[in-house]
């Protein structure tokens, strides 16, 4: 049986498509990231993002889908991946997408477009325990997302945008309604941008910092999804966690955290790939 293959991984969000080729090595766990594409869905139909962003993958690596790929695996919008060999639960594929980026993880917090997940795994990447945010977007991505437009900044900007603030204001508002309107309210008062957002990143952060503890979370702890590159949250929760009587928290972050869900998919593939053959030969045994 070939123990080294090409998998695939596809991660439908609310707002992008991002999707990865892999290595992936049975024997050796010697496992590869060997290409990836994100893909912005605005008003196009997912389905054809999804679409686009696979065959870009192919083609810039000269691969044939039916003859190279031995599994295409799917998370998030699964319905969204037409062609697809089987389906992941997001927070399945997030977890062993944080110990892909982060070996020695004993937690990973998946810090999406819709909500916020803190997760307990084993070395593995197997889900132990979790704890979650409800669905409001003021503590999510989609937030910060919507708030760096109305302040006019590219998404990719926001990060090192709160590391400039020297006194920053955290929204008071619980929703996103209500922040929103706190957020334009500062706007009116003249705090200066890097303020804003970094009172937002903390706004956020907060939810963060409460879920690991809610969670008893160990560390390390890797910190993947689309905030998980936003070094504003990154610096907001280190700082939020400091706590003088304890052991410091080792937080670990990685440029390609938006991957870690269709990382984790291709991973997970793989390993199923290999199960299903294994019992196959014993069945024809």
């Amino acid at each position: 049986m070939k123990n080294n293959i090409l998998t695939m991984g596809v991660d439908v969000g609310g707002s992008y498509v991002k999707a990865v080729l892999m290595s992936y090595d049975h024997t050796t766990g010697n496992h590869k990231l060997i290409d990836k594409q994100t893909e912005k869905i605005r008003k196009r139909n997912p389905k054809d993002v999804v679409v686009d962003a696979v065959d870009m993958i192919l083609e810039r690596n000269k691969l044939n889908y039916d003859k190279d790929i031995a599994y295409l695996a799917s998370t998030g919008e699964g319905e969204m991946v037409q062609k697809k060999t089987g389906h992941f639960y997001s927070m399945t594929s997030h977890a062993r997408g944080g110990i892909f980026f982060a070996p020695t993880a004993k937690t990973v917090v998946d810090m999406g477009g819709l909500y916020v997940r803190a997760i307990k795994v084993n070395d593995k990447g197997k889900v132990l325990d979790y704890k979650m945010t409800g669905q409001c977007a003021s503590g999510s991505g989609q937030f910060i997302e919507n708030i760096s437009r109305y302040l006019g900044l590219a998404i990719e900007e926001v990060g090192e945008i709160s590391l400039k603030a020297d006194n920053p204001e955290v929204p008071s508002g619980i929703c996103a309604v209500l922040a929103e309107t706190d957020v334009i309210n500062l706007v009116s008062k003249g705090l200066s941008t890097p303020n804003i957002v970094k009172g937002i990143n903390v706004s956020i952060a907060q939810r963060v910092v409460k879920l690991l503890g809610s969670l008893n979370a160990e560390s390390p702890i890797a910190l993947v999804g689309g905030m998980g590159m936003n070094a504003g949250m990154i610096q907001a929760i280190t700082e939020l966690s400091e706590d003088p009587k304890k052991k410091a928290m080792e937080f670990i972050s990685h440029p390609d955290a938006i991957y870690s869900g269709a990382i984790g998919a291709a991973l997970w593939g793989g390993f199923r790939y290999h199960k299903l053959k294994e019992k196959k030969q014993v069945l024809t045994a």
